[in-house]
Order: structure tokens, then sequence, then C-alpha cells
């Protein structure tokens, strides 16, 4: 009986220590210094094309609780304020609270991905992804350096990259950086066509792949639309395959 209850107890002490102080909604909702101004003034300013998808104020409320990030914080203000924002027709797609034309939020997106339950401090956390298949994530902790910094998922390599920016400038390269410099050779005669039509829940997967690399344009390649979680798990399981993982 004392071991059993002792068994019990490390249990609980181990789940405990693993989560948070899960805060209030309240306290997470910054009326004296919101940064939603100043992003949207980001957002008027842009050089690309961006649009912000109208918010839903109920999954607003529970994807910020969720998250447990303040909306004095960009990404508080962008998971508040916006149900996501497309950038380049939906090239980029920026995760917020969920919406029509992108259903998946911040938290939704990263449970069972970065963390299982709320309250759990992820290593990493998924806040954008793009058309060809990679992925955005903020580092907790999961690429053993530069903690805070945004990695891209490259489709092309499989490889976890340090783009060396926070959260706050990784949205500023979205609204007005060089989109076109950072995916050149990778997009094709009538993408501009291509992407809207293809939807922010689902991405490109190609054929050969893209971390195949053959003599071929990518203009050259046989795709297909699949949702972005197919996508997600083929890069994993290959990832895991090539001991990457």
């Amino acid at each position: 009986m004392q071991k059993l209850l002792f068994v019990i107890l490390l249990t609980f002490s181990t789940a405990v220590s693993a989560q948070y102080n899960v805060r209030p909604l309240d306290s997470l909702i910054n009326k004296e210094e919101p940064a939603w101004p100043i992003v949207k003034g980001w957002i008027d300013s842009a050089t690309n094309k961006v649009q912000v998808l109208p918010v839903d104020t109920a999954k607003a409320k529970k994807a910020l609780y969720d998250t447990q990030v303040t909306t004095r914080s960009p990404m508080g203000a962008v998971i508040y304020e916006t149900g996501g924002i497309l950038v380049d027709g939906g090239w980029i797609r920026i995760l917020g609270s969920g919406s029509a034309k992108l259903t998946r939020s911040v938290p939704d997106w990263n449970r069972g991905k970065s963390f299982r339950e709320n309250g759990e401090r992820p290593l990493f956390l998924l806040v954008a992804d793009d058309a060809i298949g990679g992925f955005f994530a903020i580092n907790g902790g999961k690429f053993g350096f530069n903690q805070g910094n945004v990695f891209y998922l490259a489709p092309d390599n499989l490889q976890w990259e340090d783009l060396e920016i926070n959260y706050t400038d990784f949205l500023l390269f979205c609204f007005s950086g060089d989109v076109d410099g950072f995916y050149e050779g990778q997009r094709w005669k009538g993408w501009e066509k291509d992407v809207p039509k293809l939807g922010a829940d689902k991405s490109f997967l190609f054929t050969p792949a893209l971390w195949v690399r053959p003599e071929r344009e990518e203009g050259q390649r046989a795709k297909k639309a699949v949702p972005v979680e197919e996508q997600y798990k083929v890069m994993m399981d290959m990832r895991k395959q090539l001991k990457l993982e």
C-alpha cells in the first residue's frame, strides 16, 4: 500500500510540475497597453498582400486562455483580435484564433504536437505555415539554443532552421519583408492563382518531394492539395526515418 501511494504521489507531482500557473482570462486581456494597435499599424503599412481574417469573440477568448499569452504581446494580439492572417493570398498563414478560411487556432493546432494538455509548457509552438509544406515555430527549448527565436521546418531539407528573429520580427517580415527572396526558386509560374484556390488549411504535397531535390524546376513537379495535418505527419515521419527527430 505504501509503495502504491508513493507511485500515485510521484505521478501527481510530476504532472503538476510540468504545468503552468494557469492565469484567468481577465489577467491576459491588457486594456492599458494592448499590442493590437501596433500590429494593426504594421498591417496598414504593409508592402506585401495581407488579409486579416474576421475574429469570433468566443473563439478568441478560448484561444487566448488556452495559449496563456497576454494581449500586450504581438502574439496575444493576433490570437485575440484575428481569426488568423493570410500573406500573399495564403502563401503564408499566421495562426490566430481560427476562422472559416483558416480553421486552426494556435492552441488547437499545437495540441498533440507541441503539448498534450492545456497548461503544459511546450518546447516549441507552431505559429504559422506555408503553401508548400513549411512550418514556423517559436523555440521553447526543443531546438537546444536561441529560445524565443522563430525556426522554420524547411520542406526542401526537413531541417528546423533558425531564422534568427523573434515572433515580432517574424510578423514584420511577413508584412513588409522580402518574402519573394525567402522562397526564391520555390514559387512556380501561376502560383498567385493556385494558392488562393488551395485554402489555408491545405498545402501542396509535391512528387518528387522537395527534399529529394532532383534536377527539375519546382514548377515541373506534380503537386496535389492535402490537409496541412497530413503534410505535417508526412514530414515528421520522414524526419524519424532519417533520424532527424
